[in-house]
């Protein structure tokens, strides 16, 4: 049998790699797209499925690429043909995103556009199967019970809006040009391979060095904020599953549980055997050792959002009964998988 062939966009990020090792383990042939890059870490997370240019029947090809360079995006779609074309590549940080409006908007918003003319030009539309990664943060804070694929769209961030217009434009070319174009809305999802700057791997990381040197401060943003937060790893199942599925559609991917970052806080620091106790409110809150009274945690203005999401909690039900999808993972586990894994991590690089 032929073996199916995927592109994945954003291939050096969590997801990306996440579901570059599913799809080879399915017996796929992948493709990344990376940026050129000098860092040496930019494609630290393929190690371990990276294959070089000269090994035979390769499963993994990376080409170096941007996708809001429309070109390339045509170029690389007439080369591969891909059966299935995963649109991963992203601004994905929500803070920066106000750092960086424009920019986002680039990568985010035109990125999807690019991909999606690049199959309709290439005619494409019955071969390629699309998907695009929405995200939970185009909900905006809480209104309701939970969100899912009927809730309004409220995007309090350049980033969220970014990824509305992503959300919506994979939407008209599925209705105008009959594309096989779905939207995954994905709360929000960690690992071990999360990026270092994304509060949960800061936490991870931190509670991981203080475990040997028991000494410093984590400093964060507001410590209320809640999430729906699962792992990765089932997550990138769910986006296959959305392929797979008959018809192109828009799914909701969550655990449908919510907890603040007090309480991430709470269960890293239990995994090194401390228990953290919080005091104050606002930018004004620390956490301390109970044991030890030594503050470990500062909430600080400094890393306080313009506009604050407060709470998200997904409503992944249409994903249960449609594509027999459901987190595996839960959220004591999921801390306890991230904090184990930086733990060995740091020591083996001290």
């Amino acid at each position: 049998m032929k073996k199916k062939i995927a592109l994945i966009s954003g291939i050096t990020g969590q997801d990306g790699f996440l579901l570059a090792k599913f799809l080879i383990e399915k017996n796929y042939i992948v493709h990344g797209i990376k940026r050129r890059s000098s860092s040496l870490h930019s494609t630290v997370r393929l190690d371990t499925i990276y294959q070089d240019k000269f090994v035979k029947n390769q499963s993994l090809h990376l080409h170096y690429g941007d996708v809001s360079d429309p070109a390339f995006c045509c170029r690389i779609l007439k080369d591969i043909k891909p059966d299935e074309l995963y649109h991963l590549a992203a601004q994905s940080h929500v803070a920066i995103s106000f750092e960086l409006p424009h920019y986002t908007a680039s990568v985010n918003s035109l990125g999807t556009l690019n991909l999606l003319e690049a199959i309709r030009i290439n005619s494409l539309e019955k071969k390629t199967r699309f998907y695009n990664a929405g995200s939970s943060e185009m909900y905006g804070s809480l209104k309701g019970s939970s969100q899912n694929e009927k809730t309004p769209f409220c995007p309090q961030s350049p980033y969220a809006t970014s990824k509305l217009f992503s959300y919506w434009i994979t939407k008209n070319y599925r209705e105008s040009y009959k594309i096989f174009a779905s939207n995954g809305i994905l709360f929000n999802h960690e690992s071990y391979s999360r990026g270092e700057t994304f509060v949960t791997r800061k936490i991870t990381m931190f509670v991981a060095k203080y475990n040997k040197l028991k000494k410093g401060t984590l400093y964060l943003g507001n410590l209320s904020s809640k999430r729906d937060w699962g792992f990765a790893g089932d997550y990138v199942q769910g986006m296959w599953k959305i392929i797979q599925h008959p018809k192109a559609d828009d799914f909701v991917l969550a655990t449908g549980k919510s907890y603040s970052v007090r309480d991430f806080l709470r269960e890293a620091f239990k995994c090194i055997n401390i228990e953290i106790v919080f005091k104050g409110k606002g930018s004004k809150e620390i956490g301390f050792d109970l044991k030890t009274k030594k503050i470990i945690v500062k909430s600080i203005a400094h890393y306080y959002r313009p506009n604050e999401v407060t709470n998200l909690i997904g409503d992944y039900s249409k994903a249960k009964k449609l594509l027999k999808w459901k987190p595996k993972t839960k959220f004591k586990a999921l801390v306890k998988m991230m904090v184990s894994s930086d733990i060995k991590g740091y020591l083996q690089q001290n």
